[in-house]
């Protein structure tokens, strides 16, 4: 494994003619929130050289600025300078256009191979400056070559390389490279997971199924339905292994992951309701917000139906618009003014929307925001009320800007959810019937310790905490002394409960737990502190502890168990102690299963 701090690029040799070149970074690349697990990350870009100076050699995928300088020296050593080149740029965004503009500098007649919504992108955002931006000024654009559905590409070695559009809300730009002589489908975003190895391929699918999770919990969950199309699409080609664009390749259990991407959206495609998430964006600032409220919507298992306005057909919004139970819509501002496709947008919801339906504003600026202010009022004045206070971020968001985006898009699902549950049980006249169920009573008579979960991450303004009562608790193991806690999908603290992360458990006292659960139980709003007013100590690694508790355990995440509305989560205790030892530990009964 490379050094702490490095990033660098390195040679993977695949078959003759064929080199991944891995992009390595130990350190969390960004703050966007498929990140946070930070773990690091590993590009992967794919290199077919040609011994001929008549053909060109083909480079599918190139990373972005992250990995420039390493990059291109290692390119160049592999493809002179003078020799010609095809490039497969999957991802279109400024990130890519950077490095994207350094390598038309140094070989200024390389061919670009794009999607058509690829092509407008590039355009859009080829001469496109952020605003007090000292970099030189852009080159001219090189050759385009569009890609409207799929093609085939000539590539050295007399085989040819599949090509297909694969276009999505969020990568509307988005295409795959499939080489039929090995079976390889380099996937870009699809399949891809955010952690820094070496390693070409996984050791095995459970070695990297939590970071594929999350990332797909992240960034396809919003858009599930389009992505199940694609997924439904690559089936069919004659694969033997994927290479997605972040993470190691999947070479044995390339099938059950794509099982697990049809299986992990079914939750979505079932429910009945369904936020609509119209947006542009510019930089991908604003794209990051809507990844982020589109996660924590999506995981109280409400469907996001995820809309570019710049890709998007009419009829398409119109659609969404009418049919959605909640709108939100992103912008950026741009020269003191929303994107023409917004404004278009906002006019439909003007239009066509019900006024009966809340609506939520959110978007990123870099020195003013008068998008943002034009789209509050116009809702507003026309008659729409507004889900939550606007969404401000100026230029990129960080950590704990993502945490309240994330649960700010939680707190609107689930008051969609309560609305649809007083609704139902009105139709059904009062009582659930599967509460008087007699399995359904028994389960209830299981019992659990009354505890304050507590947990803590990151350094100094990038600090993200949480904290929830939780009673589904038990020792699970002695050696290592373990815990198993389940915790509900929707649960905003769960984000901060992966492999590695470290939480405390305060047991509470019997007779005495009441004030402690009056402030934890309480509702907090989207970014709220959880532990304002509230006396603390730390425990050994940093977590927040509660002196009012009967005892304290601090633990570490070994692993997680998806069991449908929860998950449940085994942990080693690293340490604990008594706050009180003659006090008794305070339990939970219940009188039905169905519910806390």
């Amino acid at each position: 494994m490379v050094g702490v701090d490095a990033r660098t690029v390195i040679r993977l040799p695949l078959e003759d003619g064929l080199i991944c070149l891995r992009g390595l970074s130990p350190k969390r690349l960004r703050f966007e929130v498929e990140y946070a697990l930070e773990r690091g990350s590993c590009h992967n870009s794919f290199l077919l050289p040609s011994s001929s100076s008549e053909i060109p050699a083909v480079l599918v995928h190139p990373p972005g600025t992250t990995f420039t300088e390493p990059f291109l020296d290692v390119l160049a050593e592999l493809v002179p300078l003078q020799q010609p080149l095809q490039v497969v740029q999957g991802n279109v965004n400024p990130n890519r256009v950077d490095l994207l503009h350094r390598l038309v500098r140094q070989r200024p007649h390389l061919e670009l191979v794009c999607s058509n919504a690829g092509a407008k992108l590039l355009k859009e955002l080829w001469s496109r400056q952020k605003p007090g931006s000292e970099e030189p000024t852009p080159p001219a654009m090189p050759k385009l070559k569009v890609v409207r559905h799929e093609a085939e590409l000539p590539v050295p070695g007399g085989a040819d390389l599949q090509v297909l559009a694969v276009p999505t809300p969020r990568w509307p730009g988005g295409l795959v490279a499939f080489l039929p002589r090995s079976g390889l489908l380099m996937s870009g975003r699809f399949f891809a997971a955010h952690l820094c190895t070496d390693s070409y391929a996984e050791a095995n699918r459970s070695s990297t199924e939590e970071d594929r999770r999350y990332f797909y919990d992240c960034l396809m969950a919003p858009m599930a339905s389009q992505v199940e199309a694609v997924v439904n699409r690559l089936e069919e080609l004659p694969i033997r292994s994927i290479a997605p664009g972040y993470g190691p390749a999947i070479d044995d259990s390339w099938r059950s992951l794509l099982a697990d991407y049809t299986r992990w959206g079914e939750a979505q495609q079932r429910s009945k309701l369904e936020v609509a998430l119209l947006y542009a964006s510019a930089y991908g600032n604003t794209a990051s917000i809507a990844d982020a409220i589109g996660q924590g919507v999506a995981r109280t298992g409400v469907r996001v139906n995820s809309l570019n306005c710049e890709f998007s057909e009419p009829d398409t919004l119109l659609k969404a618009i009418q049919e959605c139970d909640a709108l939100l819509i992103g912008s950026p501002t741009l020269g003191g003014h929303a994107p023409t496709p917004i404004v278009s947008a906002l006019g439909t919801v003007l239009a066509e929307g019900d006024r009966q339906k809340p609506v939520g504003v959110f978007g990123s600026f870099g020195w003013s925001g008068e998008a943002l202010d034009l789209l509050e009022g116009k809702l507003t004045d026309g008659g729409f009320s507004m889900a939550f206070e606007p969404i401000r971020v100026k230029f990129s968001p960080d950590a704990p800007t993502l945490k309240r985006c994330e649960e700010t898009g939680m707190t609107l699902a689930k008051r969609l959810q309560q609305q649809q549950r007083r609704q139902q049980k009105r139709s059904a006249g009062g009582l659930s019937e599967s509460r008087s169920d007699p399995g359904v009573l028994a389960l209830g008579r299981v019992i659990g310790s009354l505890c304050v979960l507590t947990a803590s991450k990151g350094e100094g303004e990038q600090n993200i905490s949480g904290a929830m009562v939780a009673s589904w608790v038990s020792q699970a193991s002695f050696t290592p002394p373990g815990v198993s806690v389940a915790v509900a999908r929707d649960r905003a603290v769960e984000a901060l409960l992966h492999v590695g992360d470290s939480f405390a458990l305060n047991v509470l006292a019997d007779g005495r737990e009441n004030t402690l659960m009056k402030q934890f139980l309480q509702p907090f709003k989207p970014g709220d502190d959880r532990f304002a007013g509230v006396e603390l100590k730390h425990g050994p690694t940093g977590q927040p502890l509660l002196p009012g508790a009967l005892a304290w355990l601090e633990a570490t995440v070994r692993q997680r168990m998806d069991v449908g509305d929860h998950w449940v989560i085994y942990a080693e205790v690293q340490a604990g102690g008594l706050f009180d030892d003659s006090g008794m530990t305070a339990l939970h009964h219940r009188r039905s299963g169905a519910n806390y």
